[in-house]
């Protein structure tokens, strides 16, 4: 029995295929039938993995939010410049400059918000 993993998963899908690919192998591996006394090492060697598994990507998740907050700063620093723009600004560009970078921060905080949301689903497993 192949077990397939794409690689072509988005970031805030993964989370959710490698739990899948955990609990297919898993199941296949307690499904097979073994002709020897190792099952109950088989059945903790696949918890132990399953446990490994589940940190695994929520220390990816946390890193990602950690990420998105980080980012979410650094362009806080450039709209600090805000506060000096009039309305009579000569240079229209600055707004939609100004514009992107609101369009930023809402997709870093939209990131961060996914990846503490898989962290807080992950606790109902």
């Amino acid at each position: 029995m192949k077990i397939l993993v794409s690689n072509a998963t988005a970031p805030r899908q993964r989370t959710g295929t490698d739990r899948d690919v955990v609990t297919r192998l898993t199941a296949a591996m307690k499904n097979a039938r073994f002709d020897c006394e190792c099952r109950s090492q088989l059945d903790e060697a696949l918890d132990r993995f399953a446990v490994m598994e589940r940190r695994r990507t929520m220390r990816s998740d946390l890193s990602n939010a950690c990420s998105q907050r980080r980012k979410i700063e650094a362009i806080l620093l450039f709209l600090q410049d805000l506060d000096d723009l009039k309305a009579t600004e000569q240079d229209y560009s600055v707004f939609k400059d100004v514009a992107l970078l609101f369009d930023d921060i809402a997709d870093a905080a939209k990131r961060g918000s996914e990846a503490m949301r898989r962290l807080y689903s992950s606790n109902d497993e």
